[in-house]
């Protein structure tokens, strides 16, 4: 899909993002009133674990996985997450919620002095595999899908699941090059963990 606009007003209907494929996610809610939206939140993500390009990720996060399609999946039976947003390896870019509404990425977690970082963040799933090295293709969307939510929220910090449910999380990992998303974004090292 190709979408040159940057006007926020042309970018973005309801939350949801023109330049991406829209695929529904049923697991989502409402953020609480008042929620402000000021945080990105990094994930990395493949079914089964290591292997990329299938549809598999997306089938989990719209409820349709088979669960006797591997046996890792019995691992994960019946669960229901999503993300706002996934990027394939090649850089295609997938919506499945609304950023104006909570999605389920985050589970129990803290981050700036504030808990239940779903109520106030915005989830990105990067395909790949903790501790492994990510693309080229991903880095540049993930910048340009960073900067047109900062054209519509208020974001003022980025980091990773590792960052926010410290112990329990390590996507995406030492392979992810936080220096060079800086350096694209060329936001201030304090939106940085």
């Amino acid at each position: 899909m190709t979408h040159r606009s940057t006007d926020p007003a042309e970018l973005w209907q309801a939350g949801w993002y023109a330049p991406a494929q829209r695929l529904d996610s049923p697991n989502f809610g409402p953020r609480p009133q008042g929620a402000c939206i000021d945080l990105l939140v990094v994930h990395s993500i493949s079914l089964p674990p290591g292997q990329y390009g299938g549809t598999e990720v997306a089938a989990l996060f719209t409820n349709q996985l088979d669960w006797d399609a591997h046996p890792y999946f019995s691992q994960i039976r019946g669960l229901q997450v999503s993300a706002h947003f996934f990027i394939r390896r090649d850089g295609a870019l997938v919506q499945f919620v609304s950023a104006d509404d909570r999605a389920w990425h985050a589970g129990q977690s803290a981050y700036r002095g504030r808990s239940q970082c779903n109520d106030d963040s915005v989830g990105i799933e990067l395909e790949g595999l903790e501790g492994d090295v990510f693309e080229d293709a991903q880095y540049a969307q993930l910048a340009r899908l960073c900067q047109a939510l900062k054209s519509r929220y208020p974001i003022a910090h980025v980091a990773g699941h590792e960052h926010i449910a410290a112990g329990r999380k390590q996507d995406p990992g030492p392979g992810f090059d936080w220096a060079r998303l800086q350096q694209a974004l060329t936001w201030p090292h304090s939106y940085f963990p």
